[in-house]
């Protein structure tokens, strides 16, 4: 019998050292986020600029120089490509918004969802493939100063992350800078944001993976 425990004993401690050696701890997953981040920034060519920089420019990001703002309360980086038409949101008013965007996973280096070109997306709920072009993202959205709270009424975003209806917090920080009316006369134009958007502002799904994406996004009135 001591000669069987003495000979599954340093199985044991292989299996033990290699359960050890592959758990990640947060720190790690944080620690790859900034690597994944750091990594699409060169890969794309993206010039960081201050918060000073940005404002000081008029809170404007030069998309033919590819800036990017980084936000350091958030860590949230946002190119505004188009500022939009029409009138910021209310103070204290409730408005649904529609949404055309497409999510990049960062650490996966691969498309998770879009609604802004034809791609099938699985909906398990039909049990069956979809269009997702078909989907255009409604979210409810209300002001209190420089804070938005917001949940999706329909759309893939609430099909994919199910699990929670919330709008990621990364997805409301550009209300602050974009005007989010309708295209009413010729010349007017929807507003454009894109992001790099840390898990710690991200869906629930990257909050509990510690996932960063990477967005385009369209704002709209929906009248």
């Amino acid at each position: 019998m001591k000669r069987l425990i003495f000979s599954i004993l340093p199985l044991v401690l292989v299996l033990i050292f290699a359960s050890c050696q592959s758990y990640e701890t947060y720190g790690d997953k944080k620690a790859k986020e900034r690597d994944a981040i750091q990594k699409f920034i060169t890969k794309q060519g993206i010039r960081v600029i201050t918060e000073a920089e940005f404002k000081a420019n008029n809170q404007t990001t030069n998309v033919e120089e590819n800036e990017f703002v980084r936000l350091d309360r958030t860590g949230v980086y946002m190119q505004i490509v188009r500022r939009g038409c029409g009138d910021m949101l209310e103070e204290n008013k409730t408005v649904n918004l529609l949404c055309r965007f497409y999510e990049w996973d960062l650490l996966q280096d691969t498309l998770l969802i879009c609604n802004d070109r034809p791609l099938l997306f699985y909906n398990s709920s039909m049990s069956s493939w979809v269009e997702c072009s078909d989907y255009v993202d409604k979210m409810s959205v209300r002001r209190s100063g420089t804070s938005y709270t917001a949940t999706f009424i329909e759309g893939m975003m609430l099909m994919r992350h199910s699990s929670s209806a919330s709008v990621p917090a990364g997805w409301l920080i550009p209300l602050n800078y974009i005007c989010v009316g309708r295209p009413q006369e010729e010349g007017d134009e929807v507003a454009v944001v894109r992001l790099i958007v840390p898990h710690s502002q991200g869906t629930a799904d990257a909050s509990s993976s510690v996932t960063p994406c990477y967005y385009e996004i369209s704002y709209q009135r929906t009248k």
